[in-house]
């Protein structure tokens, strides 16, 4: 979905949200977002509600939401922080606050090879339109340290070709939609965040009911070589909700 409207060289932040909610407030939870924060969002050309995600029940902790807001620049950035803060959206993030455990936050931007680099915001649905949900594969690495640089070379050549050789064999588990980095300031900057829908269900099934074939993780694949950028990664398997507005 994000492809269909990703441009070139723009400066827009991803604000990535993980929401620890509670599990009797859920369904408020999501209310919230779907009747308050997209359509209050889409009244302003500023940000859009880009992605609202559940993690999926056995994949890890329980009633953890995955949000993505688009935000247009620094200034608008600020402007949202301001109405949150002590604007007309105080009140709604208080409730909001009161649903959930904890949050963590960060904000992103692509990094020079991701296939997602600017948003038309006016483009982005937000009137709640339902639709067949998604599964998300969200990969975070944590490069060793002084290797960000050489990481993202790495990822950004020999990673890019292995899901290029797979899906051109037909054989693709996942589509990279986008990979991030935190803008300065607001988060470890040795951290990368790889954004890849599963294409292929049952290819997934797979990989997780079975161990990586030795030829996977031999001299020259990904899973051989990234070792030599980074030893500490984890995944996070999404599920889009029903309205949420990108899947």
């Amino acid at each position: 979905m994000a492809g269909e409207i990703a441009k070139e060289g723009g400066e827009v932040l991803f604000v990535h949200e993980l929401h620890r909610v509670a599990g009797a407030r859920e369904a408020d939870f999501d209310a919230a977002f779907r009747e308050g924060w997209m359509p209050e969002l889409a009244r302003g050309g500023e940000a859009r509600l880009l992605w609202y995600l559940r993690q999926a029940h056995g994949t890890g902790p329980a009633y953890h939401v995955v949000t993505v807001t688009a935000v247009r620049d620094g200034a608008a950035w600020q402007q949202l922080a301001q109405r949150l803060a002590r604007g007309d959206l105080a009140g709604w993030l208080t409730d909001v606050d009161a649903m959930r455990h904890g949050s963590e936050a960060k904000v992103l931007v692509p990094v020079p090879w991701s296939p997602l680099q600017e948003v038309d915001l006016a483009q982005v649905p937000a009137g709640g339109a339902e639709h067949p949900p998604s599964l998300y594969m969200e990969d975070t690495a944590w490069p060793y340290p002084g290797g960000l640089s050489a990481y993202l070379e790495a990822a950004g050549s020999l990673y890019l070709a292995t899901l290029e050789a797979s899906r051109a064999a037909g054989r693709a588990i996942l589509e990279l939609e986008a990979a991030f980095q935190p803008a300065f300031g607001t988060h470890s900057p040795r951290e990368v965040v790889l954004w890849q829908k599963v294409v292929d269900h049952q290819a997934l099934l797979r990989l997780l009911s079975h161990e990586v074939p030795d030829q996977a993780r031999a001299p020259g694949t990904w899973m051989h070589e990234a070792l030599k950028v980074r030893d500490r990664w984890e995944s996070r398997l999404l599920r889009s909700a029903p309205w949420s507005p990108w899947h």
